[in-house]
C-alpha cells in the first residue's frame, strides 16, 4: 500500500481538535487499518472509500472515561456492560475503565477478573479496561492481579457503601502502596477520611448529608495519601475531587515532585449545594456536591493544571435504591449516573467559563488516556486509534432521561438544558453501530 493509495476513510472539520492545539483548527484526518494514518490542512487531496465533510461540526477524540461502574456480574439490574458502553458511545466516551465494584465479586484477585471479562465478553460497544481492588487481606494478590492486566487498584478509606468491599485504614493502605511501589503501579483512592465523617442523620435536607460529609475528611485522607505516596516514592491518584478545601495540598505535593493526579467529575463542575432542593436524593454522591464557591474552585483548578482530568463516576442505581419517594439521603444510594451525558454538561460549563474544545479534550480525553498509559487513545495523532466523535458545540438539548441508554436513568440532570450533541463516535474507523466491537485493553506493560 502506497500514500497515495485510498484511505479507509477521511473525514474533514473546519474545527477538528488536535494535540498541543489551543482552539480546535480546520483539518482532514484519514484512516486506514482502523488507526490514523494522516493529519492534514482541511483541503489536503486526500481520497478515501468514505469521504465526510463535516464542516462546523466539530471533531474530537474519543473520550477515555477512566470511573465507571458497569456492576456487571451481581448487580447487573443496576447496570451492565452492554447498556453502559451503548451511554458511553452514545456520550462520545469510546473507552471506559470499569470500576472493581460493585460487581460480584469484586474485581479483588485474578480469578474474579476472569469472571468480569466473561461476562463483559460479546457485549461492550467502546473498549474496556479494568481496575483491581485493594482490600484487606488481598495485598499479596496485588502483584498477580496487576500481571493479569489491571490498569491499577482502588481502595477506600471510607465505607464503600457494599459489604463486599470493604475500606482499608490508613495503614492497611499503606501497606497495599508499599507493595503496588514495587512494582511501579497505580493506586487510586476514594479519599474521605472515615474518623471525619459523622453519621448522616434520616433526613430530606441536603444541608444534613451535607454536614455530615465536611470537606476536611476529603482534606485529611489526601494528606495521608500524599505521606504515603512520598515516602513510597509510589503514584497515586485521587478520585472524585469535590472539596476546594484540599487543592493547595495537592498542589505543594505536586510541586515537592510527589507522584500523585487527581480528578473531578461532571456533577462537582455543573451543581451547587445551594441548588439541591430537600429530598431530591438523585443528587446524593460521596463525596458531596458542596458549594458554588468549591465548583468554581474546581474550575480553576482544571485551568491551572492541580486537576488532571475528569471523568463521569458513573455509579447508577436502580430507583427504588435512590429512595425517591422517601427523599431520605441517608437511605438513598450514593451514586450519580451521567456516562452519556458528561461531555456535553462539562463543555456547558466550559464555554461558559471562556475555555475550549481543546481543554475538554484534555481533560477527558488525552489526560485519562495518559493516566492509565494508553498513548495510542484520546488524541488525533498519526499511529493512534481512530476512535473519534463528531460533536456539534453550538446545539443545545435538554436531557430527557427516557432517551438516555443507561439502564437505570435517574439522573440530577432530567430537564436541565445542556449544549452539545454527539453526531457519531467511531471505533477504530468504523462507525459505532448496533454491534458490539469493542476490545478488552490492557496495560503496556502487560502487552
Amino acid at each position: 500500500m502506497t500514500a497515495n493509495d485510498p484511505f479507509d476513510l477521511v473525514l474533514r472539520s473546519t474545527r477538528a481538535v488536535l494535540p498541543d492545539a489551543v482552539r480546535p483548527r480546520p483539518a482532514a484526518v484519514g484512516v486506514r487499518d482502523g488507526r490514523i494514518a494522516a493529519v492534514g490542512e482541511y483541503r489536503a487531496p486526500y481520497t478515501g472509500r468514505v469521504e465526510l465533510d463535516l464542516a462546523d461540526t466539530a471533531l474530537l477524540p474519543g473520550l477515555v472515561d477512566t470511573h465507571v461502574h458497569v456492576n456487571e456480574p451481581g448487580r447487573t439490574q443496576w447496570e451492565g456492560f452492554a447498556s453502559a458502553t451503548r451511554a458511553a458511545a452514545a456520550g462520545g466516551v469510546t473507552t471506559l475503565v470499569d470500576m472493581p465494584l460493585n460487581s460480584i465479586p469484586p474485581t479483588v484477585d485474578g480469578p474474579a477478573l476472569d469472571v468480569k471479562r466473561k461476562a463483559a465478553d460479546g457485549k461492550c460497544f467502546v473498549n474496556v479496561g479494568f481496575w483491581g481492588g485493594a482490600i484487606p487481606g488481598n495485598t499479596a494478590a496485588l502483584r498477580s492481579l496487576h500481571k493479569k492486566g489491571v490498569f491499577g487498584f482502588k481502595c477506600f478509606l471510607a465505607d464503600s457503601g457494599v459489604e463486599e468491599f470493604p475500606a482499608l485504614t490508613v495503614p492497611e493502605m499503606r501497606k497495599a502502596l508499599r507493595e503496588i511501589a514495587r512494582f511501579d503501579g497505580l493506586l487510586i483512592v476514594h479519599a474521605e477520611n472515615a474518623e471525619a465523617l459523622a453519621a448522616a442523620p434520616s433526613s430530606t435536607r441536603y444541608h444534613d448529608f451535607l454536614a455530615s460529609r465536611p470537606a476536611a475528611a476529603e482534606d485529611s485522607a489526601i494528606a495521608a495519601v500524599i505521606d504515603a505516596a512520598h515516602e513510597y516514592r509510589a503514584r497515586v491518584h485521587i478520585l472524585h475531587l469535590a472539596a476546594a478545601e484540599a487543592l493547595p495540598r495537592i498542589a505543594a505535593a505536586k510541586a515537592r515532585g510527589v507522584r500523585i493526579t487527581a480528578e473531578t467529575c461532571p456533577h462537582y463542575l455543573t451543581f451547587s449545594a445551594e441548588e439541591i432542593g430537600d429530598g431530591a436524593t438523585e443528587f446524593k454522591c460521596c463525596p458531596p456536591i458542596r458549594r458554588a464557591q468549591d465548583r468554581e474552585a474546581l474550575w480553576a483548578a482544571l485551568a491551572d493544571g492541580v486537576i488532571d482530568v475528569v471523568v463521569s463516576d458513573h455509579s447508577p442505581a436502580t430507583p427504588d435504591l435512590k429512595h425517591l419517594d422517601s427523599g431520605d439521603f441517608a437511605a438513598a444510594w450514593g451514586g450519580i449516573s451521567s456516562l452519556q451525558l458528561g461531555l456535553s454538561a462539562v463543555w456547558t460549563g466550559a464555554r461558559a467559563r471562556g475555555r475550549s474544545l481543546a481543554d475538554v479534550a484534555q481533560w477527558m480525553a488525552t489526560g485519562p488516556a495518559d493516566l492509565v498509559g494508553l498513548p495510542a487513545k484520546g488524541r488525533i495523532a498519526v499511529g493512534c486509534d481512530a476512535d473519534l466523535v463528531v460533536f456539534d458545540p453550538d446545539a443545545a438539548f435538554t436531557v430527557d432521561p427516557a432517551a438516555l441508554h443507561h439502564k437505570n436513568p435517574v439522573t440530577p440532570y432530567a430537564g436541565r438544558e445542556l449544549h452539545g450533541v454527539v453526531r457519531a463516535a467511531y471505533l477504530r474507523g468504523e462507525p459505532i453501530t448496533g454491534v458490539p466491537r469493542g476490545c478488552f485493553l490492557t496495560p503496556p506493560e502487560v502487552r
